[in-house]
């Protein structure tokens, strides 16, 4: 055990056995972003490094799963009870 990177060839044989790719996994974290952060293509891009495309995609699949009216709320509430 020690802090070094670990390497592709230790990662693919420990998810071998696993349900999951690698690809599902990044997918699945974009789209874990995307209904964290609200569904904000720059930031999808700024934070992957993804090109606009992937990025409009998955903004399109958070829109889709989240409710209605959570996408235009502000993020914080109006000080002063107003």
């Amino acid at each position: 055990m020690d802090t070094t990177p670990v390497r592709a060839s230790w990662l693919a044989s420990a998810l071998r056995a696993g349900p999951c790719t690698l690809a599902q996994l990044r997918a699945d974290r974009q789209l874990e972003e995307a209904l964290a952060h609200g569904p904000d293509e720059l930031h999808l891009a700024e934070v992957f490094g993804v090109d606009e495309k992937t990025a409009i995609r998955y903004a399109a699949a958070a829109r889709q799963l989240l409710p209605a009216g959570l996408e235009s709320a502000p993020a914080c509430p109006p000080q002063g009870g107003r």
